[in-house]
């Protein structure tokens, strides 16, 4: 893996967002804060639908694993950076950042096609709703989250060992606040070519695919509105449809941007503030959209409230009895 005329690299320096110590500390507040929202909002959604009974179907079964994955997504990167704002010694260790790295690229490619699972089960539910209970039932609805996982894996497996096995020498500096490819390539003694064509390949592979998926599901979809009569009946369908799409939006807008870059050094500033979209605010924003547009949602979060204050006055209740 290493030559023998380079030292064998054991950590390596994140440089961050910024190197103003001042700025750290109003930063680690600002991150931490977008770190607990998208425990708290994300859990939430997982909990909702585990235990309220009107959220057992598939569109929620999947929006479930969305949040599984801007969890997993989120702390993959946020506790480090955080550490990092409040220490002098940014480093992290070499299988810190092989974790990190592999991680993030099989998050990212997972997100990528449960977002095109969900645009089908829209699909279905809007344009074949009498045969929508068998064409979306259990094993389907597992195998279309279990697929995404596996690719994930698979491909951030293989990214990932490809770019490690690189020579690094020089600088051990990361110009990032994370392990990623493009800065990690820059410190590359090897030859980068085949790691640079490969990664290109998955990303406009992954990219195309499960965005080819969500625009045609979306065309049928489309269609399908049109054909019911009433206005009403129009808005109501599509209204089932706008969270998705918005955060299909948000998503793949800010990696669309990120992965269209050259790895150079004015590219890798740029991605790090667009980095910060992804990384940080669409994971946060994903439960908060869903939660405010979606009636459903919006009732099992009433529900949830009204027997948990119901259960706080019986406790109420029989203490002051007792006493």
């Amino acid at each position: 893996m290493f030559s023998p005329n380079h030292t064998k690299v054991t950590e390596f320096i994140l440089l961050g967002l910024t190197d103003d110590p001042g700025l750290e500390k109003i930063l680690f507040g600002v991150f931490l804060v977008i770190y607990l929202i998208t425990l708290a909002g994300n859990l939430g959604i997982i909990l909702l639908i585990r235990t309220n009974s009107h959220l057992q179907t598939p569109m929620y079964f999947f929006l479930g694993h969305l949040s599984f994955v801007d969890i997993c997504y989120s702390s993959n990167i946020t506790p480090n950076m955080l550490h990092n704002f409040l220490s002098e010694q940014k480093t992290i260790s070499y299988a810190g950042c092989f974790t990190q790295c592999l991680l993030f690229i099989a998050l990212v490619i997972t997100e990528f096609y449960i977002l095109a699972s969900m645009a089908l089960d829209r699909y279905v539910a809007i344009c074949s709703p009498l045969h929508y209970s068998s064409r979306m039932s259990k094993n389907i609805c597992i195998s279309l989250v279990t697929v995404p996982y596996t690719c994930g894996f698979l491909n951030g497996l293989s990214q990932t060992l490809l770019t490690f096995h690189f020579s690094f020498c020089g600088s051990r500096e990361i110009n990032h606040f994370y392990c990623t490819d493009p800065p990690l390539i820059m410190l590359a003694c090897s030859d980068t070519h085949v790691k640079k064509m490969a990664m290109f390949a998955v990303a406009g592979f992954t990219l195309s695919s499960s965005l080819f998926i969500i625009l045609l599901s979306y065309v049928f979809i489309f269609e399908g509105i049109l054909k019911i009569r009433s206005a009403e009946g129009r808005h109501k369908t599509f209204s089932t449809c706008a969270s998705h799409l918005t955060i299909v939006t948000l998503f793949y807008g800010t990696l669309f941007c990120m992965y269209v870059r050259t790895s150079s050094d004015k590219s890798v500033e740029e991605s790090k503030i667009i980095a910060v979209f992804y990384s940080f605010l669409s994971p946060m924003l994903n439960p908060l959209i869903y939660s405010l547009r979606n009636k459903d949602i919006i009732l099992a979060m009433q529900q949830t409230i009204r027997e948990s204050a119901f259960v706080k006055m019986q406790f109420r209740c029989l203490f002051i009895c007792n006493h």
